[in-house]
């Protein structure tokens, strides 16, 4: 399909004499064209299209009805029935109450193009401009984060169905490829085994029954894996994905040994941001917090909460689920400043504050990043903390530290962390620690001759300093509190526009999925906003409501 312009002008004048008749107090989509005007163009998305070609529907009409959808949480059918039946869907498209709409399969292809461009920001993006034309958003004020779990589309498997589904879906993939060849091939016993799936097998409940089975699919993958790399398998097989993903799963799930196919040992196995969990989401990961066990992604989503202001969704930014919240702070904050929203202050949870992170963004972005700060926990730092970090004196312009009991440093060299992290490696000499009295109550271990100390850098150091300093003050205390309210925005999220499970398969198109939620969620603040109807109170039951004062 090529782009032909079909900019939405002058909305029809039919179609406005029947929706403001049929709409007295007016609806979402109505009041969001009045006062927004045309949000996406058609322009805006000519990359996705080619120059020569069948007309395509209008690319700004479709992000609009993309956007739409997610504020109603409508599936493909229904947005499509809806812009061919609502009034007001075609006041808000430009449309005449005669258009009969297109196909439910054009959304699914238009959304395809997104992801190839990363078009779900563009839209978020559009909303926000329109936004900011009304004065409802704008830099420098105050912003937090908070992340939430994101459930993959493909259904949790179990050890068993994960390995028998694995196999299944390169076989599939083969026969449907290579037909011939694998019926030559194949071993007899594979079509009695994968030719349904696995959740419609009875596999035994003893353990070690179960165990047998789990190795006679590793025999079976194994087998197959060996068959498409050897020298009379079609040459294109290889190139399959669903047999890459076998191949994959195999290499971080078995190994042969003394020439029999064995089940790794957990530790010899890839960690979890590595490792395949379902063939059916290739991008999908094992994420973990505290009691929460999950398969799929995780979103950020960041909005403004200025007071008497819309709260507005300003960056949204979607991981596999075992990236933890630490490493965020920049990117959300290379997002806001692509957008020009960055805040002048951040609020986060502990998960997102650290020193890097207050350090670079101040440096970077001139943000003041607040989060409460992880409590030391080192064996020296508990109790009177006579010889934690704290107490130790540090000369940073001649590269010393000095200890309580006034003995100096001997060695101080700049080291990275396993993950890359600058830090400073501070020594003492054992010639100075051996005869100290208090030498097991200023080491960690049992062993140890002499005090060693990570430093982080002086900026970093100093900007810890100062925060743990701020957040033991009442005033910080009460003005933190305004974090909360981004439990909200999640919430919301959540019921009303579904994004705790992924509707598609991959992280390019969840992300996608994240971007329009975003979106979605913006339409409807602003609609609220125009419509004057106020934020919802946080909910209070009635037995709390009597809860004593103090």
């Amino acid at each position: 399909m090529s782009l032909r312009s079909q900019e939405p002008g002058e909305i029809p004048v039919e179609t406005v004499r029947v929706a403001k008749a049929a709409f007295p107090r007016e609806s979402l989509a109505i009041r969001v064209r009045d006062e927004l005007g045309v949000m996406f163009r058609d322009e805006d998305f000519a990359a996705l299209f080619p120059a020569r070609g069948k007309p395509a529907w209008s690319p700004g009409r479709l992000a609009l009805i993309v956007v739409l959808q997610f504020v109603e949480n409508l599936t493909d059918r229904q947005a499509a029935e809806a812009v061919r039946a609502r009034i007001d869907w075609k006041y808000a498209l430009g449309l005449e109450l005669t258009d009969a709409g297109f196909d439910y399969s054009v959304l699914s292809e238009f959304r395809d193009r997104l992801c190839g461009v990363e078009g779900g920001r563009e839209i978020l993006d559009g909303v926000l401009a329109a936004a900011r034309r009304q004065g409802l958003v704008a830099a420098g004020g105050r912003a937090r984060t908070d992340s939430t779990h994101v459930l993959s589309a493909a259904r949790e498997l179990n050890w068993l169905e994960f390995a028998g589904e694995t196999v299944r879906s390169a076989l599939n993939a083969v026969a449907h490829s290579e037909p011939e060849w694998l019926k030559q091939s194949a071993w007899p016993d594979w079509f009695r085994h994968y030719a349904t799936r696995a959740e419609d097998s009875r596999f035994p409940r003893a353990r070690s029954k179960r165990a047998e089975v789990g190795l006679r699919i590793g025999r079976d993958g194994h087998h197959l894996v060996a068959l498409v790399w050897s020298d009379t398998a079609p040459p294109q097989l290889r190139t399959l994905p669903e047999v890459e993903i076998l191949r994959q799963v195999w290499v971080q799930h078995f190994h042969v040994v003394e020439g029999e196919v064995r089940r790794r040992d957990p530790k010899d196995r890839p960690p979890g941001m590595a490792r395949v969990i379902t063939p059916y989401d290739p991008d999908a990961r094992g994420g973990a917090k505290r009691d929460l066990v999950w398969d799929g992604y995780k979103v950020h989503l960041t909005e403004t909460c200025d007071p008497d202001a819309v709260r507005l969704v300003t960056n949204v930014h979607t991981t596999t689920a075992p990236v933890s919240d630490d490493r965020m702070a920049a990117v959300v904050h290379a997002g806001l400043a692509r957008r020009d929203l960055v805040p002048g202050e951040h609020w986060v949870d502990t998960g997102y504050a650290n020193g890097p992170a207050l350090a670079a963004a101040r440096r970077d972005y001139g943000v003041a990043l607040h989060g409460p700060l992880k409590s030391v926990t080192s064996a020296q730092s508990q109790g009177d903390a006579a010889f934690g970090q704290d107490a130790f004196s540090i000369d940073w312009d001649n590269q010393r530290v000095t200890c309580p009991n006034g003995i100096a440093s001997t060695q101080w060299a700049l080291r990275a962390t396993t993950t890359g992290l600058p830090v400073i490696r501070v020594r003492f000499s054992p010639a100075d620690c051996r005869p100290c009295p208090h030498l097991r109550n200023c080491v960690s271990s049992p062993k140890a001759q002499r005090r060693e100390i990570a430093l982080r850098t002086r900026e970093e150091y100093d900007t810890l300093h100062q925060a743990r300093a701020l957040q033991k003050t009442d005033e910080w205390k009460a003005r933190y509190k305004i974090r909360a309210g981004v439990e909200g925005t999640v919430s919301q999220g959540v019921l009303a526009h579904g994004l705790r499970r992924s509707r598609y398969r991959g992280l390019t198109k969840t992300s996608l999925q994240h971007q329009l939620t975003g979106a979605a969620i913006n339409l409807a603040r602003i609609d609220a906003h125009l419509a004057e109807r106020p934020r919802a109170r946080t909910r209070t039951s009635h037995l709390a409501a009597l809860r004593p004062a103090g």
